[in-house]
């Protein structure tokens, strides 16, 4: 080789260098958990997201399942989860074992699934464990889709002319491989989609306080509001008259209360589950963890019976702007799918 042939590829050795280091220190300088990236890469009319960690869903089952797995080892994934109360964020239980049989993928193949709705429609952004996007392609092509006209495009089924949308969550109409960055973008309009593919791309800020988030980090499984949506579906406006009564007592009773602006109810690995609620100020919080405190170990207005029947109230903390409780859910109860809902009297506004 010459001299300026070996100066070319010195050169180019120092550039590749260079670059691994730069992707390496991007990735650590990224200490987000994986539901803080995906939640930053949520459209940004993403009112209520619901997330579920299928690596980790697995792992704490016991399940070694990937993209060959049969139907019946997905329904005992499916079974088992819900009775572990891990799956009630998923938008992809319906349509699972179809999925796995004919699209290639489903939950027993998929790291995680984080399930969005807004203005613009519900979108799903899913991460693949052990799934050959091309494969994936291939599948949707042989289903009816229409082919987008380059790898990263929308792949399009027509529910008038495609059986598949008899089998299928509307939400996987419209489904985009993106194969840079690892992911499969779905939606039940092209526009939701659009959305979807745009927040992904961006991955700048999530649609709630990065400290709620950070309180949850590791779930497996959770549901995430933005404060307005929590105050409006977790509100004790949603049980009957008389419950609203009970519940307005109760909160007159233990004290100040004040408005959300973020809030997410989560299952941790081990079977605990923690709630994190975000407000304006630090002073807010601290007042708010002695309030919330009272109210979720008493009586459940609209729940039904005390809270106390579902699970044991550990530790409750006020940091920076958030508070979180800790509940160790008592045997056989479902406190994720129950209190991810309204009315919630702890949760109110």
């Amino acid at each position: 080789m010459t001299v300026r042939g070996v100066l070319v590829a010195a050169l180019a050795l120092v550039v590749a260098v260079a670059a691994g280091l730069v992707v390496w220190q991007l990735a650590f300088d990224d200490d987000r958990g994986e539901l803080e990236r995906a939640v930053a890469m949520a459209p940004g009319d993403a009112a209520r997201m619901s997330w579920t960690d299928w690596a980790g869903v697995r792992r704490e089952l016991g399940l070694d399942l990937d993209a060959d797995s049969s139907v019946e080892e997905v329904q005992q994934l499916l079974d088992l989860g819900f009775d572990a109360d891990l799956t009630s964020t998923t938008a992809l239980r319906e349509s699972a074992l179809v999925m796995q049989e004919r699209l290639g993928f489903s939950p027993a193949s998929l790291s995680w699934e984080l399930f969005s709705q807004g203005a613009l429609g519900a979108s799903v952004l899913m991460r693949p464990a052990t799934v050959d996007l091309d494969g994936v392609a291939d599948r949707l092509r042989d289903l009816g889709y229409d082919e987008p006209d380059r790898d990263d495009g929308v792949w399009t089924s027509d529910s008038e002319v495609d059986p598949i949308t008899a089998e299928i969550t509307p939400e996987l109409a419209f489904v985009v491989l993106d194969a840079d960055r690892d992911l499969i973008l779905s939606s039940d309009t092209r526009e939701g989609l659009d959305a979807a593919v745009e927040a992904a791309a961006a991955d700048e800020s999530s649609p709630v306080p990065d400290g709620v988030l950070e309180a949850v980090s590791g779930a497996i499984s959770a549901a995430v509001y933005d404060g307005d949506t929590a105050c409006g579906e977790l509100a004790m406006a949603n049980a009957d008259p008389t419950e609203q009564e009970a519940g307005e007592a109760l909160v007159e009773r233990a004290g100040k209360v004040n408005p959300l602006t973020g809030f997410a109810i989560a299952a941790v690995p081990g079977g605990e589950v923690r709630v994190a609620m975000s407000f304006e100020s630090e002073a807010q919080a601290r007042t708010n963890a002695d309030t919330r405190a009272v109210l979720a170990s008493g009586p459940a207005p609209g729940q039904g019976g005390d809270f106390a029947d579902r699970y044991a109230l550990g530790d409750v903390t006020a940091e920076g702007d958030v508070v979180t409780l800790v509940l160790e859910p008592v045997e056989g109860s479902y406190v994720l799918s129950d209190l991810s809902t309204g009315p919630v009297l702890f949760a109110t506004c």
